[in-house]
C-alpha cells in the first residue's frame, strides 16, 4: 500500500474519493428510509432503489463521452454537477413530495454510472497495472468502513433534523471530492473519434463478449444480482418481523460494515493468491451463506451477525470482478467497457428491485432469502464450470496477465 500512496495524485484522488463516499454513506439509506417513513410501504421504500439502477439502461451512451472527454475532468464536474443534484431533497416535506426522492435517487443513479466508468480511465493512466487491485482494494475498504457509522449518522440526522440536513452534508462532500480531483496533475489521451457514435456505443460490448473471461464472470454475476435487489424491500420485512423500526436498517448496514471492513482489507491478498475468478466465486458463495443465516436467524444478533457475514463476500466479489476488468480492458476502451457492465448488470438488478418490491407483498421475508441464496449459488457454479481452467490457474502476480486489446474469437471453436 506505501507504494500506491507514493504515485503522484492517488493521495488526491484517495482522498476526494474518501469524501464523496462519505457522503454517499450517510445518504443512500436515508433516501429509502425516507420513503418508508412518509409512506409506510416496504414495497415503496424498495421501488426507491429502482430509480437509482435506471439510469444504468443507457449507460453504453454515456460510456463513449467518458472515452472521449478527459476522465478527471468528468470525475470534477461530474461531482459538482452531483451536489446540485441531491439538494431539491430540501423540498420534500410529505409524502406528496415522494417523487423528489425518486428524481434525487435517478440522478444518483446518473452519477453512478459516469463517475465509476471515469475512474476506472484515470486510475488506468496513473497507475501500473500491479497496483490497480491494491488501489481497487482500499477503496473498497475505505467505502465499507463508512458503514460502521454512516447509516447511522444518516439514520440519525433524519430523525433528529430531518432529511433536508443530510441532503445539505452530502451536496457538501460531493463539491470538496470535486475540488480536491481537481488538483490531481495527469497527461490523458481519451479515445480518437474514429467510428461512428453507433459503432462506438456498442464496442464496449463488442469486447465483452469476445473476452471469454469477463463474459463468463459477467453471466455469473447478473445471475446473482437478479436476486440480489430483492433485499432492498425485504430488509424491512425481516425488521418489521423483529419489531424493528425502519431506522434500525442503519444498524444492520453498520453490522455488515465490519465485515466489509475485513473483506476490503483481504481483497488483495485473496486476489493475488488465487486471482480474481476465484476470489469472485468465493465472495458469491459468502454471500449466500450470509444470506441463509439471515433467514434462519432466530433473533436480531444472529441477523446482525449475517449481515457481518454479507459484508465480508461483498469486496471479494467486486474487488476482484473491478480489478479483472480494468486489467483486460485497453486504456482506450475502458469507459465504454465500465458502462457496458453497468448496464449488463443493472439491468437485472433492476428487474430485481421491481420484483423484490412485489414479493415482499405475496412471500415471507424467510422464502424471499431462500430464493435469494439459492440463485447466487447458481451464478457461482456458472462461473466454475465455464471457467475451470481459470480456478486452477496460479496467479502470476497476483493476476492474469491482460489479454490483446482486441481479445475476441478468432473462430467458433474459440468459443466455449
Amino acid at each position: 500500500m506505501r507504494k500506491l500512496f507514493r504515485q503522484p495524485g492517488f493521495p488526491w484522488l484517495f482522498g476526494g474519493l474518501s469524501t464523496s463516499m462519505l457522503g454517499d454513506s450517510v445518504m443512500l439509506l436515508v433516501l429509502s428510509m425516507w420513503v418508508k417513513t412518509l409512506t409506510g410501504s416496504n414495497a415503496l421504500a424498495g421501488l426507491t432503489f429502482f430509480f437509482m439502477v435506471l439510469p444504468a439502461l443507457g449507460a453504453p451512451l454515456l460510456g463513449v463521452w467518458v472515452d472521449r472527454l478527459p476522465r478527471k475532468a468528468i470525475l470534477v464536474w461530474g461531482n459538482f454537477a452531483s451536489a446540485a443534484a441531491v439538494l431539491p431533497l430540501v423540498l420534500v416535506r410529505d409524502a406528496s413530495d415522494v417523487w423528489l426522492i425518486w428524481l434525487v435517487a435517478f440522478l444518483y443513479g446518473v452519477s453512478f454510472v459516469v463517475l465509476p466508468a471515469a475512474l476506472n480511465g484515470l486510475l488506468k493512466e496513473l497507475l501500473p497495472d500491479e497496483l490497480l487491485v491494491d488501489a481497487n482494494s482500499s477503496l473498497a475498504t475505505i467505502k465499507e468502513g463508512y458503514r460502521l457509522f454512516g447509516p447511522l449518522v444518516g439514520a440519525a440526522i433524519f430523525a433528529t433534523a430531518g432529511g433536508w440536513l443530510v441532503a445539505v452534508v452530502d451536496a457538501a462532500t460531493f463539491a470538496i471530492a470535486g475540488l480536491l480531483i481537481a488538483t490531481i496533475k495527469v497527461t490523458e489521451t481519451p479515445a480518437s473519434v474514429r467510428n461512428t457514435f453507433r459503432e462506438d456505443v456498442l464496442a464496449g460490448v463488442r469486447f465483452l463478449v469476445g473476452d471469454r473471461v469477463l463474459r463468463h464472470v459477467l453471466a455469473g454475476l447478473a445471475i446473482s444480482i437478479l436476486v440480489i435487489g430483492f433485499f432492498e424491500s425485504s430488509i424491512y420485512a425481516l425488521l418489521d418481523a423483529f419489531d424493528k423500526p425502519a431506522t434500525y436498517a442503519g444498524v444492520f448496514v453498520t453490522a455488515q460494515g465490519v465485515g466489509a471492513i475485513t473483506g476490503g482489507l483481504t481483497a488483495s491478498r485473496a486476489v493475488r493468491r488465487v486471482g480474481e475468478v476465484t476470489t469472485c466465486v468465493l465472495g458469491l458463495v459468502t454471500l449466500a451463506v450470509a444470506t441463509v443465516v439471515c433467514a434462519v436467524a432466530p433473533t436480531i444478533v444472529v441477523v446482525l451477525i449475517g449481515a457481518a457475514i454479507c459484508g465480508l463476500g461483498l469486496p471479494w466479489t467486486f474487488v476482484a470482478f473491478t480489478t479483472l476488468m480494468q486489467r483486460r480492458s485497453p486504456g482506450h476502451l475502458i469507459g465504454r467497457v465500465s458502462t457496458a457492465v453497468e448496464v449488463l448488470l443493472s439491468t437485472p438488478q433492476a428487474i430485481s428491485l421491481a420484483l423484490g418490491s412485489l414479493l415482499v407483498s405475496l412471500l415471507d421475508y424467510r422464502q424471499i432469502f431462500t430464493i435469494i441464496a439459492t440463485v447466487i449459488l447458481l451464478g457461482a457454479l456458472q462461473i466454475v464450470l465455464t471457467l475451470r481452467d481459470q480456478l486452477r490457474k496460479a496467479p502470476s502476480h497476483g493476476v492474469d496477465q491482460p489479454p490483446p486489446a482486441a481479445d475476441a474469437p478468432t473462430s467458433a471453436a474459440d468459443l466455449p
